[in-house]
């Protein structure tokens, strides 16, 4: 007879939420390594957005970018 005490099923029920977690963490930061690369386009419209350039440098940016 074995005897484990009151607690013997704990570690067999739970084992799995390590393995779950450690899955939704790997997706979690795969994702949010993708969104963090903005790319130039996105890039160019925040700057012009928050002003940082007119009207004229904006709009031979942006033609630069899709040459």
């Amino acid at each position: 007879m074995n005897d484990y005490g009151a607690m013997s099923g704990f570690g067999m029920g739970f084992g799995w939420i390590i393995p779950v977690v450690f899955i939704f963490t790997l997706i979690y930061l795969i994702n949010y390594l993708l969104k963090s690369d903005s790319s130039a386009k996105e890039i160019l419209d925040k700057k012009y957005a928050n002003g940082e350039l007119n009207e004229q440098e904006y709009r031979v940016k942006k033609e630069a970018l899709r040459s």
